[in-house]
């Protein structure tokens, strides 16, 4: 099963990008994560909504064929570690590849909304949208080594 991150935003901290691939890498072949970035819509304060379509466009634009779709969204579902992995095997016997959507500063367009199937929130905070990144990243590999037995996750 492929996993799939569509992340708007170009223009991150390099520590981002350095967690993100450690992290990456450090998923089993059979469970491989592709981090996508797409550029950032039009910002302004005169149409954030034109911005939050245009990264919409970009994110469905990438999207795997047939792929079930998550959103992160601060509303969406929390998920302990524990859940994460639950999910991870269910989607996994499911056997569709799975990609996860974070949006840019205006949120996911509500296509993007509607195309996904589930909806994962990070915590009830607002989290810098590198920081989502690397968060989703690392709980990701997290739920992979809860799956697999792996002593990384103690608790």
């Amino acid at each position: 099963m492929r996993l799939t991150l569509l992340a708007a935003g170009t223009k991150l901290p390099a520590w981002v990008g350095a967690g993100c691939a450690d992290y990456a890498a450090r998923f089993p072949p059979e469970l491989k994560l592709e981090i996508v970035e797409v550029a950032l819509g039009a910002h302004g304060k005169a149409e954030p909504a034109r911005a939050a379509r245009e990264e919409g466009e970009r994110i469905l634009a990438r999207l795997p064929r047939g792929v079930r779709l998550v959103a992160l969204e601060v509303n969406g579902q929390g998920w302990s570690s524990r859940d994460l992995a639950r999910e991870l095997e269910r989607w996994t016997r499911d056997g569709r590849d799975v990609a996860f959507a974070i949006g840019g500063p205006e949120g996911l367009a509500p296509e993007v909304r509607q195309r996904a199937e589930q909806r994962w929130s990070l915590g009830p905070g607002t989290l810098p949208h590198g920081l989502a990144r690397l968060v989703a990243v690392e709980q990701l590999y997290r739920a992979v080594t809860i799956v697999k037995g792996h002593p990384y996750h103690r608790g």
